[in-house]
């Protein structure tokens, strides 16, 4: 049993033969409908359960066709509708009863003290949908989408990333430590990554650079990712983080310094990204998004131990 909770924990190994299946399998449904089943549909009879504790979309749909398409099935919970959610559960037995009736748990939560202590008791595969800390399975569809755009390893692309330092940066920034590529990150200082996403970094005698000026961090990018800088939920006094991106906006003008790049946004998207970047030539948004079904798929491969 595998879990697939966070990209440091991976091995580049491991990260890299997801990526390989998940290739395969994209080719391999050229012609077929939405809800064909693989070839051999290799978890047929395996049921995946789903948690939203956030709103979701992409990683709700993606899912729910990754299983299907390989031949198994999803059931969707959300918290509010369990005993766990009233507070009249222990999530040890919630965990239990899950493990019980499922293969496969996939949680998307606000909360990474959720996530450790439902491994602790989980006798099923767990998958990170999105944590506060943490969005691994968007990433590692990210590098894929880029190697597939750029025909070339990751590993010798210029990456910029503009925006706020969130729980997809820090993903972004654990998949440069275990891909071995270049990241640019334009943000304020005072919106930095936290110390202990940092000494990922120095541990792994890797480096980051980072920019107060956006003009800077992506100067002869060939990637330049973003995300909603105003998140839902988000805490924060909306006014003075939106002045404080101002100069963050990413725009035709802006790309003009990376003439050679392609933009990539995770979604939902807000005011930090004009529409001409976000709807132009250059931006590869939906194919991005498409491709959170393969590697979904890739992911639960590996953790129901099927990869070869």
């Amino acid at each position: 049993m595998k879990h697939f909770i966070n990209l440091k924990d991976i091995s580049t190994k491991s990260l890299r033969k997801i990526l390989a299946d998940a290739k395969q399998r994209k080719k391999k449904r050229i012609g077929l409908n939405t809800l064909d089943l693989d070839k051999n549909a290799p978890l047929k009879g395996k049921i995946l359960i789903q948690m939203f504790e956030k709103p979701s979309l992409r990683t709700r749909l993606s899912f729910y066709l990754a299983i299907r398409q390989l031949g198994g099935g999803t059931i969707t919970l959300r918290s509010n509708e369990l005993h766990l959610g009233k507070g009249g559960e222990s999530l040890a037995d919630t965990a239990k009863i899950l493990s019980t009736y499922g293969d496969g748990f996939m949680l998307r939560t606000d909360s990474d003290n959720k996530i450790s202590e439902f491994v602790k008791y989980l006798k099923i595969p767990l998958i990170n949908g999105l944590s506060p800390s943490s969005h691994p399975t968007q990433v590692l569809s990210d590098v894929f989408t880029v190697e597939e755009i750029k025909q070339k390893p990751i590993s010798k692309l210029r990456i910029s990333w503009i925006g706020d330092s969130n729980n997809v940066l820090n993903s972004l920034i654990a998949a440069s430590v275990k891909f071995s590529f270049k990241l640019n990150v334009g943000c304020p200082k005072n919106y930095r990554p936290k110390k202990n996403i940092l000494n990922l970094v120095k541990k792994n005698k890797k480096t980051i650079n980072f920019f107060d000026d956006p003009k800077k961090a992506v100067t002869n990018a060939d990637v330049i990712f973003s995300d909603k800088v105003i998140s839902l939920n988000d805490k924060v006094n909306i006014k003075k983080k939106t002045k404080d991106f101002k100069k963050f906006y990413i725009d035709s003008n802006l790309l003009k310094l990376a003439p050679k790049c392609i933009f990539l946004h995770c979604l939902p998207r807000g005011s930090e990204v004009s529409d001409n970047v976000f709807l132009g030539k250059k931006s590869h948004v939906w194919q991005q998004a498409l491709n959170r079904v393969h590697v979904q798929k890739s992911i639960l491969m590996y953790c129901f131990n099927k990869l070869r």
